[in-house]
């Protein structure tokens, strides 16, 4: 069993830590609170997340890390505005800002990819 006091880490592998390094901090808005020869690490909004360099990371086209907003449409306005694009999946039925809301409506979910096509997730509801 795990402590009570056990933490979770997500990692998000890189082939260039560098120059993902920007997007997560200046697009995403996420602080640094360390760094070290193995990865650089980001306070997502409470969940320590390192950025890790693995020579021949490819993407998954799977989502890796997710955050739960309280306004989805707001947050992807905002985000569109510092230049993130959303990804539309075909056949999803999304909407035009690539919002996708489950059939009965309690919940809505948008998926954008960082500069290596590792993709993240919005959700609300």
């Amino acid at each position: 069993m795990l402590p009570a006091t056990a933490r979770p880490i997500a990692f998000i592998l890189t082939r260039d830590r560098a120059a993902l390094l920007p997007f997560y901090r200046d697009v995403l808005g996420l602080a640094v609170t360390g760094a070290d020869d193995y990865g650089t690490v980001l306070d997502a909004r409470g969940l320590e997340l390192r950025l890790t360099t693995v020579a021949d990371h490819v993407a998954s086209p799977h989502p890796v890390l997710s955050w739960s907003v309280p306004d989805l449409r707001a947050t992807v306005a905002a985000l569109v505005a510092r230049g993130l694009t959303f990804l539309i999946y075909e056949g999803f039925g999304q909407d035009a800002d690539g919002i996708w809301t489950s059939p009965d409506g309690t919940v809505k979910v948008a998926w954008f990819a960082d500069p290596e096509g590792n993709v993240l997730g919005l959700s609300e509801g």
